[in-house]
């Protein structure tokens, strides 16, 4: 999956400092990223910082990976700085290597929330960061902001007396290939809770026997994926929740469609399927 980067290691301690020379700084507007086109990485260095005049530009320390600190940058006119080619944040989908690739896309998800978060929910007032630890502070009435991580399950419904699992497609979104059954853990339940409930909602089906498999951060959308395998109980009829769904569609293991990459728990868990690897 997208953060399994050995032997590369993330180190998420917040320690904010002046980046050095090797140090990596990204640049992002709304949600897209600025890329070197010039390089095989694409990435824009620390390099940067030359080329920045305006007294308000900052570089906000995000994180490290091994010995090399991440930035991004921020109070400055982006449509000033030469040499970078905008793309969409679902480039570190495919993007190598993979340590960068996660590196990319957790920096923005960190992007995001720091920028969508300047102002005190409560008082109004221009929050600043914290400098003991990654949140931010209201100097006015003492608010604390920490980063928002949601919850959300992802579902792999298995018939175990036709041996398939269902598959879904989304409607209305730029994501056209096959997924599991996934969903947002609501306020008061648990996450076993969840799985039942998505599952109802989206396909009309209940299941049992929910056995948890493996979890993962997706900064794509900012949230902490759970992976739960659950077994059909009763009928197989599907009635879809057409707003959310465009189609859901039993496999066999043997006529399963091919899995898009190897980055994201969706896809792992399809494959264990596939291979007779899910939980019994």
């Amino acid at each position: 999956m997208i953060q399994d980067i050995f032997p590369h290691i993330y180190h998420n301690e917040y320690h904010p400092h002046a980046p050095k020379d090797d140090d990596i700084v990204l640049v992002f507007d709304g949600n897209e990223v600025l890329l070197k086109t010039d390089t095989k990485e694409m990435f824009c260095f620390t390099e940067l910082k030359e080329l920045v005049t305006e007294k308000t530009a900052e570089y906000r320390y995000l994180f490290e990976i091994d010995e090399t600190s991440f930035y991004y940058l921020r109070g400055v006119d982006v449509s000033k700085i030469p040499g970078v080619s905008r793309f969409p944040k679902n480039i570190f989908r495919t993007y190598a290597p993979r340590h960068l690739a996660f590196a990319g896309i957790t920096a923005f998800n960190l992007y995001q929330w720091y920028e969508s978060h300047r102002f005190c929910g409560k008082c109004g007032k221009v929050l600043e960061l914290d400098e003991k630890e990654r949140a931010l502070r209201c100097p006015s009435c003492g608010e604390i902001i920490y980063p928002t991580i949601s919850p959300a399950v992802i579902v792999g419904v298995i018939d175990a007396k036709r041996d398939r699992i269902l598959f879904t497609k989304y409607v209305g979104r730029d994501y056209k290939k096959y997924a599991l059954i996934a969903g947002f853990s609501e306020i008061g339940e648990t996450l076993e809770q969840t799985v039942a409930r998505e599952v109802k909602e989206e396909v009309g089906l209940s299941v049992k026997n929910i056995r948890y498999y493996k979890n993962q951060p997706w900064a794509f959308t900012g949230t902490l994926l759970v992976g739960f395998f659950a077994e059909l109980d009763g009928a197989d009829n599907i009635t879809l929740e057409e707003d959310e769904l465009g189609e859901a569609t039993w496999f066999t293991r043997e006529n399963m469609p091919p899995t898009e990459n190897d980055i994201s728990l969706t896809a792992e868990m399809m494959e264990a399927f596939r291979q007779g690897r899910e939980i019994s």
